[in-house]
């Protein structure tokens, strides 16, 4: 058998579109029918360079963007791989569906359903396969759970091959947030069969993503940076083909195995990395399979003991099954929020209760609990059917609460952790109950371990309980339970989890029964306890048993939580759940919680008060927290979310009392002529509108005219003008231009992933902002 060598992909196709001096229009997939010799002859181009790969002219071939086309997306797909077939013909070259991005984002922090975004990937991928297709590349990816809804349309309606590479910004995170480790992770458990990174970025700065994102795949990892950074005085970009396969060789030692270009790249790019890195072997890799979790933003590697939240369950719990059947949300992420801030590093999530809808109320809280808090959430039901929907929409690498030995139950259950990259929960029990003896509980999680092997699931995704039963009534089946958890972490090597708190149903003075009985669990190898982390006397025991066992080296995070409090405080009284405030509402983006805080504060206070004294102060800080990396975008829109709910009630009261106004000024956007990208505009939008300016949104490719007819017909003072493309950024200065020629004192902000700020001087804007806050601070600067 011969060694597996490097392969080589294509380069820039519309790098090599503008070139060749074709009218790209506002879809280039409709090039694949009107100039299909054009499209032909880039991809024989590549092929001669030496590309294993070429990428079909599909990338924007959805029906969101094809709205206006006169071409369905069956006949441009078709057309694109069709081509690509052509030109491939007879050189044993494949052909990729490429796919990107729909153009929106999905809920809760767009309109786009999850459901909606898989269909219309499947409709993509359903005619790239029946025209021949012999791979899928999803690319240019952001949004974590879009790439999941990609995926899952993949698997379920092709047989093709799935490449996936995400587009990360210099900080290590995508547009939403997303970090490299929780891409590596879920996409791995995803089961794609190739991942990595393309464009946005030069080579040498997507080295040490590679770096880390070998860490935590054991995949082929895909490298296709741009040639650095666009000229937009040129139409260029500023690294030629030498320098370009200089920078890629800097990631080999680290596993990239799969070479291309994205913009900026040509033929001759794809022609010097093949001589450089032709038949060379893939370097080495030394992976090792790790016990973790993900949201999309955040990923928990469990190397030690991390609480799992166990309030978000109507267990015993009078207030909780009262949200539940009042359909109280708020109440349920405040819940979540006080449980994160308390310690938590995963959250159980269970609403199963008689007469509601689980299925439905899962997905929404799955959804809503996942736009408030980054930790991974452990989905916890005995439906299979709430399971799967669950499993379905959440973003990242969840726990599955759970299986038990029952032969019935685990061919119900595994398969979906299998299929939805999941980790689960085994209990040591099955149709003859919970044992009472170690050993025989040990030989149920054996029967589970060796279960789940069958189905492709690795030991590093199972996670044992070996039961807590009650002491009041059990006593002496205590030990037992400590036992069966010593023998599964050492003949088993997984991890383990126990509700800590059935250990004291029937006792006075639960607390101490709880807290000594945890202490005995970790000592005994609990990885995972599932308690009330509001309760200061559990954490502490936590935070004490990693001092003396030498896991918080130097005590350093001990000393960090308890150096200036009394000494007193470890025994305090549990935290109680208090009414959030206006200005927490918003910080954590609970819209049910600002709407009523803002109507009680009306009682109190005048409106534009709480507009200027509570509202606005915590939209800075909102911002800051998004500049500083604190929060990412889906917190930053569900604050703006929470904020608009407040300013709707002011409005309302302002309205009837028919007074001053909250309007600080009036606004333009618009996406320029000839540009149909606006997910960036209409984030804009969203938080000028909280801050109280009217934006009036012209859209997407619009017409230089109309920015101007509308700047003057309403007496705007302020325009924003977006861009996302090389090829439109000329129609951004040309409407600079004619705003400056029509209305000379109008200021105008400009913004874009291919902008900068000295670009944008030159095109004659008076600003440039790389995000939605610095476009807040352009408004205040203007219209105050």
């Amino acid at each position: 058998m011969s060694k597996p060598t490097i392969l080589f992909l294509d380069g820039g196709m519309g790098t090599m579109l503008q070139q060749s001096g074709v009218s790209l229009g506002k879809v280039p997939e409709e090039l694949n029918i009107r100039e299909p010799d054009v499209i032909l002859d880039i991809h024989r181009q590549y092929i001669e360079a030496g590309a294993d790969v070429i990428y079909a002219n599909t990338f924007s071939a959805n029906r969101y963007k094809l709205r206006d086309s006169a071409y369905s997306v069956c006949e441009l797909v078709t057309a694109g791989i069709q081509n690509a077939r052509r030109a491939a013909a007879g050189t044993g070259c494949r052909v990729a569906l490429d796919i990107g991005p729909i153009g929106q984002l999905l809920e809760p922090n767009g309109n786009l359903s999850f459901e909606e975004a898989y269909d219309i990937f499947r409709e993509m991928l359903l005619a790239g396969e029946a025209a021949g297709a012999d791979l899928v590349v999803f690319e240019t990816m952001t949004d974590l759970l879009e790439v999941k809804a990609a995926v899952l349309a993949a698997r379920e309606c092709t047989k093709l091959p799935v490449w996936c590479t995400m587009t990360f910004e210099e900080n290590g995170r995508t547009f939403t947030g997303t970090s490299i480790p929780s891409m590596g992770l879920t996409l791995t458990a995803l089961g794609v069969d190739a991942l990595g990174f393309n464009c946005s970025l030069g080579p040498k700065k997507m080295v040490p993503f590679v770096k880390e994102l070998a860490k935590w795949t054991p995949l082929p990892l895909i490298l296709k940076p741009n040639a650095g950074l666009p000229n937009l005085n040129s139409n260029t970009y500023d690294m030629d083909a030498a320098e370009f396969a200089a920078e890629m060789a800097e990631a080999l030692p680290y596993g990239a195995c799969i070479l291309g270009g994205c913009c900026g790249t040509t033929p001759e790019f794809i022609r010097t990395i093949k001589k450089e890195f032709g038949g060379c072997t893939p370097a080495p890799r030394d992976y090792a399979p790790k016990f973790a979790l993900c949201s999309a933003s955040h990923l928990l590697e469990v190397d030690g003991v991390c609480i799992v939240g166990e309030r978000i369950n109507p267990t015993g719990k009078k207030r909780f099954k009262e949200a539940l059947q009042n359909h109280n949300i708020g109440y349920i992420l405040t819940q979540a929020l006080e449980q994160v801030e308390a310690g938590a590093k995963i959250l159980d999530v269970n609403v199963g209760l008689p007469g509601i809808d689980e299925k439905a109320l899962m997905v929404e809280v799955v959804k809503e609990l996942q736009s408030v808090v980054d930790v991974p959430l452990q989905i916890d039901s005995s439906n299979a059917e709430v399971l799967e929907a669950a499993l379905r929409v959440y973003n990242g690498k969840p726990l599955v609460n759970s299986v038990n030995g029952e032969p019935a139950v685990l061919a119900r259950i595994l398969p979906l952790v299998k299929k939805y990259g999941a980790s689960v929960i085994g209990l040591c029990m099955d149709e003859n109950g919970i044992p009472l003896t170690a050993e025989e509980r040990f030989v149920i999680a054996k029967r589970i371990v060796e279960t789940a092997a069958s189905y492709g699931i690795p030991k590093e995704d199972l996670y044992i309980d070996c039961l807590t039963l009650t002491a009041s009534v059990q006593q002496k089946e205590v030990m037992e339970t400590l036992r069966a958890m010593t023998m599964v972490k050492e003949q088993l090597g997984v991890k383990t989890t126990l509700g800590v708190s059935n250990i004291s149903f029937g006792l006075p003075n639960r607390p101490l029964i709880n807290t000594t009985f945890l202490t005995m669990a970790m000592q005994h190898g609990l990885d995972l306890p599932i308690i009330n982390p509001n309760l200061p006397v559990m954490t502490g025991a936590i935070d004490a048993f990693n001092v003396l066992t030498n896991r918080d080296v130097g005590s350093k995070q001990y000393l960090e939580k308890y150096g200036e409090q009394a000494a007193s405080t470890a025994a305090a009284a549990p935290v109680k759940a208090s009414e959030p405030t206006l200005d927490y509402a918003v910080l954590n983006g609970l819209k049910d919680a600002a709407k009523e805080q803002t109507k009680k504060l009306l009682a109190s206070m005048e409106a534009m008060d709480i507009v200027n004294q509570i509202l606005i102060p915590t939209l800075d800080e909102v911002g800051i927290q998004f500049e500083t990396g604190k929060l990412f975008l889906p917190q930053l829109l569900q604050s703006a979310t929470a904020a608009q709910a407040a300013f709707d009630v002011i409005k309302e009261r302002i309205s009837s009392q028919k007074t001053e106004t909250i309007q600080k000024g009036r606004i333009i956007v618009a996406t320029v002529k000839g540009d149909v990208h606006d997910i960036g505009k209409n984030i804009v939008k969203v938080i000028l509108e909280n801050y109280g300016y009217d934006v009036i949104d012209l859209g997407k490719d619009v017409p230089i005219e109309t920015v101007v007819e509308e700047t003057i017909r309403r007496d705007v003072k302020l325009v924003g003008l977006s861009a996302l493309m090389t090829t439109t950024v000329v129609n951004m200065e040309q409407t600079i231009r004619a705003l400056r020629e029509a209305v000379p004192d109008v200021k105008i902000w400009v913004g874009g992933a291919v902008l900068t700020p000295d670009y944008a001087k030159e095109i004659g804007a008076d600003f440039y902002a790389k995000d939605a806050k610095q476009s807040v601070d352009i408004a205040k600067q203007v219209l105050g």
